[in-house]
């Protein structure tokens, strides 16, 4: 097998003193200078690894200050499963309550927006036709854990009282729900999930720091007809939240077979 890179084993000797409590949360770690002398390593090489234990929530980085064993923090369980769309009710507030923190969350929507190459490759639309793009920022406690970025295909909506998916007689009834008042069914939704590094803008708003990982998801909702209804951008921060899929399983009798 490949040797593992000097900064996966020094962030494996960090781990192993803060487990066995040679350092504990809220104390301040020696310097990269003295780390790197005792595993016999540089500097860059204990910054690599501070920085990957960073983004994972077992370190924090103070400006000015130095680097810190974080306080351990409760993960926000999130749950992603079609089973969860509802007439009423948030999935989202559901989660929040199940832990005992209060969900809610914040949108600013822009309507006849151009829809960007790869947006408008999505919703099977051309490049630049209008949408309406809505910006979330998904709330536990009154603190972001999660960010999103909606796009509907203007000429799906347009007109109609569904238009805003925050305003109007419909507001905040999910796609599912606001696409069945104008007659379009949805009969699935396609999330392709992957990590990387938070971009300095997510960092900002999340109060994260830019290396931390998330796991950026791309969901798209189809109708029955095959068309893509909605497309979005899903940011979830590692250090915050956890991600379970809930998968429902058809259960098939075999008179239903034949």
């Amino acid at each position: 097998m490949p040797e593992q890179p000097p900064y996966l084993r020094i962030a494996d000797e960090l781990r192993r003193r803060i487990a066995e409590h040679e350092w504990t949360p809220g104390d301040r770690l020696p310097s990269r200078a003295q780390i790197g002398q005792e595993c016999g390593v540089g500097e860059n090489v204990v910054r690599r690894a501070q920085e990957l234990l960073i983004s994972q929530g077992v370190l924090e980085g103070r400006a000015g200050s130095g680097t810190y064993v974080a306080e351990p923090r409760r993960r926000v369980r999130v749950v992603r499963s079609s089973a969860r769309e509802q007439p009423e009710g948030s999935p989202f507030r559901a989660d929040m309550k199940a832990v005992g923190r209060q969900g809610d969350w914040e949108s600013r929507t822009d309507a006849k927006v151009p829809a960007p190459a790869d947006i408008a490759a999505r919703l099977g639309i051309a490049e630049g036709d209008l949408c309406v793009r809505t910006a979330y920022e998904f709330l536990a406690d009154g603190k972001p854990v999660q960010l999103s970025t909606s796009w509907e295909p203007y000429d799906l909506t347009g007109g109609t009282l569904v238009v805003l998916p925050e305003g109007g007689p419909h507001a905040g009834a999910g796609v599912v729900n606001r696409m069945a008042e104008i007659g379009v069914t949805v009969s699935h939704t396609v999330e392709q999930p992957e990590p990387r590094q938070a971009t300095a803008e997510e960092a900002s708003l999340l109060g994260i720091q830019k290396t931390s990982l998330v796991t950026h998801i791309r969901r798209t909702y189809y109708s029955d007809e095959g068309r893509p209804v909605e497309t979005a951008d899903i940011v979830v921060p590692t250090a915050l939240c956890e991600i379970v899929y809930e998968v429902p399983i058809s259960r098939w009798r075999a008179a239903d077979m034949k």
